[in-house]
C-alpha cells in the first residue's frame, strides 16, 4: 500500500469515533516514515494529549522534534516519556528514550 494512502486513509479517521492515541500515534509512525518529522510530531502530541501515560508516543515525539530540529523540544519529550516509562514500570522504553537523551545532548554540546 502506498504510504501516502494509508496516511489519507488515517487522516480520514481524525476526530470520529476511532480517534484517539493509537490513531494518532499510527498517524505520527506514518508521517515519520514518509519523511514529515514536523507533521509526526503534531500527531505524537495528539497521541499524548489523549493518553499522557503513552511512553511509546512520548519517545516518538523526541525522536520526531529531534529529526525537525527541535532538539530542546526533543529533550523536554525524552525527560518527561522517562518519567512516564518509570512510573509506569516500562523499562524498555525508559532504557531507550534515555539512550536518544544522551545522544541528543552530546551533539547539542558542540553547538
Amino acid at each position: 500500500m502506498e504510504s501516502s494512502d494509508f496516511i489519507a486513509r488515517l487522516r480520514a479517521q481524525l476526530d470520529g469515533p476511532r480517534d484517539g492515541a493509537l490513531l494518532r500515534f499510527s498517524l505520527g509512525n506514518a508521517l515519520l516514515g514518509h519523511g514529515d518529522a514536523a507533521g509526526a510530531a503534531l500527531a505524537f502530541r495528539a497521541a499524548v494529549g489523549f493518553d499522557a501515560e503513552y511512553s511509546a508516543a512520548w519517545k516518538m515525539l523526541g525522536r520526531a522534534l529531534a529529526e525537525s530540529g527541535d532538539h530542546a523540544g526533543a529533550i523536554a519529550a525524552f525527560e518527561h516519556g522517562i518519567a512516564v516509562a518509570q512510573a509506569r514500570g516500562d523499562q524498555q522504553a525508559g532504557k531507550e528514550m534515555s539512550v536518544f537523551l544522551r545522544r541528543l545532548r552530546a551533539g547539542s554540546a558542540g553547538r
